[in-house]
């Protein structure tokens, strides 16, 4: 009997996986990308809105880097952003996907105004940023805390629980603020003890913004250590692994979750306090500003690179001063400046696509004999 020879079409792309590329050629892709993105945005900003890219680029750097009063505003939300990065990261390198991150700022913060409010006038300076910073890192640790027990002990899905826990935060915020709220009816608390400054971190000459970066750049060097060299960053390595793997060397993968999400918790919690105590001396429901959420991308986008991550924060903030900036100068709407950025962040996102895959297109015979 005659074999019948049958005949089919490859695909007309194939995808493998690319080898890793070098740390030279990965950036080089990525610089890449970010001019195509800026390209991309000057014929959107020539089509739409009629004018030069590079007066719109120039007004977005002088939004953000224009006066030494900007500068530091752009550094301070530049730290707060890569603080709660930095928190978020050794959660999502153990693949414990804490989603809770704008809530464990959020309480805080809480615990923060809860402090100066009611021990404002009972405690010396000193020890009132003391007691409020421990009872941040604690009740924003707890926070994180609650999940990672479901998770270790009952498998829960912490993508879901964590959350949630935002919305708990919020609402426990909202109680707060109503009884707090001064005047009375106002629907919001105001500056806490701005005639004492009670609880607020100290100037460093005329700068108020100055130890909340100098906080930040301390975190950031003690995690990129904690995670790189020490004994527990290798345990969440391995754990983000395989917890199979993890288990068989002899790592608690519970303890391990449970202690990195009491880390991760805390620091958001740290940075609630830089929040109320060093910059805004409020509390409000969105005082996180969904930093919780853009720190996701952030540590992300730098493939949990805590030194990288300072240029992603960078980035993002400054797209963001510079949206003002153009909504000002301009009279531009202001989420014109937001679909710039998003460009830029579409172009950033897709080309990890291309470092890490190979594209593959189907030669002109196209045909092969099975």
């Amino acid at each position: 009997m005659k074999e019948k020879h049958k005949h089919i079409k490859e695909p007309l792309v194939k995808l493998s996986r690319r080898a890793d590329l070098d740390r030279k050629h990965s950036w080089s892709y990525r610089a890449l990308a970010i001019l195509a993105a800026l390209v991309v945005d000057g014929i959107i900003i020539m089509l739409v809105v009629h004018m030069n890219p590079f007066d719109i680029y120039s007004t977005m750097f002088m939004g953000a880097f224009g006066t030494s009063r900007k500068i530091w505003v752009t550094l301070k939300e530049l730290s707060l952003l890569l603080l709660i990065s930095i928190a978020l990261t050794p959660a999502y390198r153990m693949k414990f996907w804490n989603l809770g991150g704008e809530g464990q700022v959020l309480m805080g913060a809480w615990a923060t105004a809860f402090c100066m409010i009611y021990l404002g006038d009972k405690l010396p300076s000193g020890l009132l940023l003391l007691v409020m910073f421990f009872a941040a890192i604690v009740v924003g640790g707890i926070w994180a805390f609650i999940p990672a027990v479901f998770k270790a002990k009952w498998g829960t899905n912490e993508t879901l629980f964590t959350l949630m826990m935002n919305y708990v935060a919020i609402q426990l915020v909202a109680y707060f603020i109503i009884k707090w709220e001064m005047p009375k009816g106002s629907g919001h608390v105001g500056i806490i003890n701005q005639a004492t400054q009670a609880g607020w971190l100290p100037y460093l000459g005329s700068n108020s913004y100055a130890l909340v970066v100098g906080f930040v750049v301390i975190v950031t060097i003690g995690m990129h250590v904690y995670l790189k060299y020490s004994k527990h960053g290798y345990e969440i390595s391995v754990v983000g692994e395989s917890q199979r793997t993890a288990t068989y060397v002899g790592i608690s993968v519970d303890k391990v979750i449970i202690r990195t999400l009491i880390l991760s918790g805390g620091i958001c919690g740290f940075a609630g306090w830089l929040i109320v105590s060093g910059s805004d001396h409020t509390i409000t429901t969105t005082l996180a500003g969904g930093m919780g959420f853009t720190g996701i991308m952030v540590s992300w986008l730098a493939q949990f690179n805590v030194i990288v991550m300072i240029l992603c924060s960078l980035l993002i903030v400054f797209m963001g001063q510079g949206a003002s900036e153009i909504a000002t100068s301009f009279g531009l709407n202001e989420a014109f400046g937001d679909i710039l950025t998003g460009i830029i962040i579409f172009f950033i996102i897709g080309v990890e696509f291309f470092i890490n895959y190979k594209l593959h297109f189907r030669k002109s015979s196209g045909k092969e004999e099975a």
